[in-house]
This record gives C-alpha cells, sequence and structure tokens, in this order.
C-alpha cells in the first residue's frame, strides 16, 4: 500500500516507518511536506500525495508546556488529526491515529491498594485533567465524528533509544548522579515505541491482505488500547532501567541510589493521572495479536544500539 506517515522524527514515527518502509510505498511525510501547526494546509497535501492510508504517530507531547501552549497543542493534536479525517472519508481512505492515556483522570481503582489498581478499558468515560490531555481527546473525537475509516490506539508512557523520552533521561540521570528520587504514586504501563509499531505493522499486514478493504474497515474500525502489559510506577520503571542497563554495561559508574518519591514532592505544570492502566484484551482478541509485557519490551529495547553502550 502506498501509506503517508506522519511524526517520522519522533520516536514512533520512527520505529514505525523501520519496520514498514520495507513492506510499502512509505510517504514520510516531514515538517515542510506536512505541517501539522498549519491544520488549513494538511488536506490539500494529501489531496496531492493521494495515499492508500494515513498513519499518524505525530503530535505535541510537551504535557508541562502544553498547559501554556495550548493553542500550538489544539492545533497539532486536535485540528491536525480532524484534517486528516475530513481528508480521509473524502477519498474513502484509512486513518490510523495514536491517542494516550490522559485522556482519563487516573481515578480508577485509587481508593484500592495500589497492588490492584483496575485497567481502563476503551468504553470508561474520558475526563482528562491537563491540557496535553484534553487535546488528544478532541483530536479522538474529531476523527470518529468525521466518521471516516479509522482506528485510534491509545497508549502510554512511550519510549526507545530516539528522540526525547523518560528511558533516554533515567539513563543519561544513572550515568551523572549517585542519587535519583523518582515518583512513586502514578502507575501504568511503559511502553517500548518498538512495541506499537510491531502492533501497527502486523494489523497493516492484514489490512493489505485484505480482499475487501472497506469490509475490513467496517468490521474492525475503533478504538483500542495498545500498551505493553503490566504495570509499575515511575519508580519501578527506574529501578528496571537501571538494573537492565547495568546488567548491558550501560552504565560508566556504579549505579545510584533510588528513592522513591510522591508526586507531591515533585509539582509540575501539568497534573498527571495516578493510574494510567489500559486494558489491552480488545486489541489481542480482535485482530489476534500478542503484546510483550512492559519488563520483556525494555529488555528488548536496550538490546538495541544506542549512544549509552561502552565503548
Amino acid at each position: 500500500m502506498k501509506i503517508l506517515l506522519t511524526g517520522v522524527s519522533g520516536q514512533l514515527g520512527a520505529a514505525l516507518l523501520d519496520l514498514l518502509a520495507g513492506e510499502h510505498e512509505v510517504i514520510a511525510a516531514d515538517r515542510q511536506m506536512l505541517d501539522l501547526s498549519q491544520p488549513a494546509s494538511i488536506e490539500n497535501a494529501i489531496d496531492q500525495i493521494r495515499p492508500d492510508l494515513i498513519i499518524n504517530p505525530a503530535a505535541y507531547t510537551a504535557v508541562d508546556k502544553a498547559e501554556t501552549d495550548t493553542e500550538t497543542a489544539f492545533a497539532v493534536n486536535a485540528l491536525a488529526p480532524q484534517a486528516m479525517a475530513r481528508a480521509a472519508k473524502r477519498l474513502q481512505i484509512g486513518l490510523i491515529h495514536y491517542s494516550t492515556d490522559y485522556v482519563f483522570d487516573g481515578s480508577l481503582g485509587t481508593d484500592q491498594p495500589q497492588t490492584g489498581l483496575p485497567a481502563y478499558t476503551e468504553t470508561y468515560a474520558c475526563n482528562p485533567v491537563n491540557q496535553y490531555g484534553k487535546t488528544k481527546y478532541e483530536g479522538e473525537l474529531a476523527i470518529q465524528e468525521s466518521q471516516c475509516q479509522h482506528l485510534i490506539f491509545r497508549t502510554s508512557w512511550v519510549y526507545s533509544l530516539h528522540g526525547k523520552n523518560f528511558l533516554l533521561t533515567m539513563l543519561r540521570l544513572a550515568n551523572e548522579r549517585d542519587h535519583l528520587r523518582v515518583v512513586n504514586d502514578q502507575f501504568g504501563a511503559p511502553t517500548s515505541a518498538l512495541s506499537i509499531a510491531q502492533v501497527t505493522q502486523q494489523i497493516v499486514r492484514q489490512l493489505a491482505a485484505a480482499p475487501d478493504k472497506a469490509a475490513w474497515w467496517q468490521q474492525f474500525q475503533g478504538l483500542y488500547n495498545l500498551t505493553n502489559t503490566g504495570y509499575t510506577s515511575w519508580f519501578g520503571f527506574t529501578t528496571a532501567i537501571v538494573q537492565q542497563a547495568g546488567l548491558r554495561g550501560l552504565l560508566n559508574k556504579a549505579a545510584p541510589v533510588l528513592e522513591g518519591i510522591p508526586a507531591s514532592d515533585y509539582p509540575t505544570p501539568a497534573k498527571r493521572p495516578v493510574n494510567s492502566r489500559l486494558d489491552t484484551q480488545k486489541i489481542q482478541q480482535a485482530f489476534s495479536v500478542s503484546i510483550p509485557d512492559w519488563q520483556n519490551a525494555l529488555a528488548e529495547c536496550l538490546d538495541q544500539q544506542h549512544p549509552f553502550a561502552s565503548s
């Protein structure tokens, strides 16, 4: 298929490009081709490219900055997907879009012990508590209201060895500091961009093989959670990062001492959900895909070459 892929300079876009380029004709859209902060130009660009499928991992993901830079966040996260959906509807092509756990307020099950936090299914009511979550939720609604052929994948705590993310930040700090204080009362599923891209690749293969594309979309169109399985806290994630990095010789000094702290000790401009767990049964059953747990996905990610490897 001819696929228009956005956000190729980001961590998920880069992972998708690596996997899809060998199987499809992928148009890797950079900002010059498709400026998502200027939604008015998007439909014209898609009309000229005329792809068979749009995949949109691009997003405004600076959660704290979005509290004040709301206009740009809204343009990229809501208006740009709306423009893509309008074009997809008009051209009768599909749109795969990625959303976030931050569409929820994170209060589910927080009155229970932390070992028993339930996971959000796709049917729970959204109630975002920050501007980033609000703009992403409005993007979801715009796509659904367009009635274009679409898949929306909600993910969480995305990391890779590319770009800016929690994994790379913790690896850098672990090599610089002897003591790290990390929030231990917010919970979710660290999710490898590679895992998201691999599942997407399998689903795109199923679409490409479908003899009747319209019937395929009619059967599978909708909203799905897509994260690695299991869950932990930011402190638990950091502990695993440091342990796995140490086993691979990726630390240039002794491992730092890790201290868990409440989120109240690390105030941020944007409020974060306490519980970001997403239930992935729907996507696994619908497409017969398996998703690795977050610990195995982290190990697979760190086994790739990256700039922290010892020489």
